[in-house]
């Protein structure tokens, strides 16, 4: 099946990643444009000036008044879990620490309680529909994390569930293992002999062999996992083929971001303290860094210096890191906007973050996060007539189509609803 887009006021003809430093900012704007899905693909596309006659036209959208976006990608979250620590928020606002709320038996052993105790069939009932609403604001692409079973059997009932939704969304997941998340109460004090566990070598090669898991992730930082310990779960992991990934620099810094470069991760993710020689490490061995603004807005600390990141040439994604603790924020366009006005990123910047610079962090750079022909046709309409109109009004659900590999996925029950007010 073909699809024409016509008339479209502004079409965001993001490039194929990674982008780094200028080319960040420079996303080619192409106004009253025409772009063509065919079979799946992007067939072509331009201004509708230069439209070939040949353009096939099963389906003919008038996209007047609408700006073309390459479908987002949310490169980090740790879906799926179940159970609610909103008691826990509370807490916090009040002044209690997280050492505190989990010394009194909180914070992520709740999580992981509730976990053990669902089944899988619970863990993606409760699952589905949050997905479902990510994708709702133009998410076409979701990286998923285990890491909250904190034992092998619990870690693959997660990725399993994961691998379940994967089938039954019109998205596409992509599944990561990150069994060193945090030592379990029951290895408290020991967490070499933790590590040695979810990073058996035959738990390993289940994962990878029946492709439950693209990347292995380990949270390496202060109170979590050393430098040492991260190297042998990685090193391990890229052994059956699981490519490395870093929770890395965002409580103290302890090199982990160097780590990275060492291994050549895919992504290090969070970076709030990552220092010089980080950035050197992660730029010089073609790691993304993965920004994640939403949880730094929902715990009220200090942001990860984008600009800094930027400046030195660092490939920048940026995604909600969704999970139960620190981050509730289903929506990836609200992230956007937080990186926009408290971290001072330009709007094509953050397009470029959570599309090709998105897509290079899981991996898939080659044929999703960009406007680019031959590549997927994962692309999202906004009822606004420019990029900016659309940063502009966080909050507006502005979403007015999605389309993942060609194939129309949602469009709202009203979308003249959507359109922006005429001023």
């Amino acid at each position: 099946m073909s699809i024409v887009m016509k008339n479209i006021d502004t079409l965001a003809a993001v490039p194929p990643g990674p982008l780094a430093g200028p080319a960040m900012r420079d996303i080619p704007l192409i106004h009253d444009a025409t772009l063509e899905i065919r079979y799946g693909k992007i067939g072509w596309f331009g201004p509708a000036a230069d439209a070939p006659s040949r353009l096939e036209d099963e389906q003919t959208l008038d996209l007047r008044g609408a700006t073309v976006i390459p479908g987002l990608i949310d490169a980090h979250t740790h879906v799926p879990f179940v159970g609610n620590r909103a008691d826990e928020f509370a807490r916090r606002i009040a002044g209690e620490s997280y050492l505190s709320i989990m010394q009194a038996g909180g914070g992520i052993r709740v999580t992981t309680q509730a976990v053990r105790e669902a089944s899988e069939d619970q863990l993606v009932e409760s699952n589905f529909h949050v997905l479902a609403r990510m994708a709702t604001r133009g998410v076409t692409t979701i990286e998923c994390k285990s890491g909250y079973g904190l034992a092998p059997e619990h870690e693959l009932k997660q990725l399993r569930a994961i691998a379940e939704m994967n089938k039954e969304l019109p998205i596409e997941l992509v599944p990561t293992y990150l069994g060193a998340h945090a030592v379990p109460a029951e290895y408290e004090g020991r967490p070499d002999e933790y590590i040695d566990r979810i990073s058996a070598p035959e738990l390993l090669r289940q994962i990878a062999d029946e492709g439950l898991a693209r990347f292995c992730d380990v949270f390496c930082d202060a109170g979590a996992f050393t430098v040492e310990q991260a190297r042998r779960v990685l090193t391990r992991a890229a052994e059956v083929g699981l490519r490395p990934k870093l929770h890395a620099d965002e409580l103290e810094q302890i090199g982990a971001s160097r780590l990275a470069g060492e291994l050549h991760a895919v992504s290090a993710d969070h970076l709030e303290k990552i220092d010089d020689a980080g950035i050197a490490a992660l730029r010089d061995a073609g790691t993304i860094g993965v920004l994640l603004p939403g949880t730094s807005f929902f715990l009220g600390i200090e942001h990860c210096d984008a600009r800094r990141l930027i400046d030195a040439g660092l490939p920048v994604a940026l995604a909600t890191d969704y999970n139960p603790g620190s981050c509730m924020i289903e929506s990836l366009p609200l992230v956007m906007n937080i990186a926009c006005c408290q971290m001072h990123m330009l709007p094509t910047e953050v397009l470029a973050a959570t599309t090709a610079n998105a897509a290079a962090a899981i991996g898939e750079q080659h044929r999703i996060g960009a406007i680019q022909r031959g590549y997927d046709a994962d692309v999202v309409v906004l009822a606004a007539p420019t990029l900016n109109e659309w940063f502009y009004t966080p909050g507006r659900q502005l979403v007015a189509a999605i389309a993942k590999r060609g194939e129309l996925i949602w469009i709202p029950p009203s979308a003249t609803e959507q359109a922006p007010p005429e001023t």
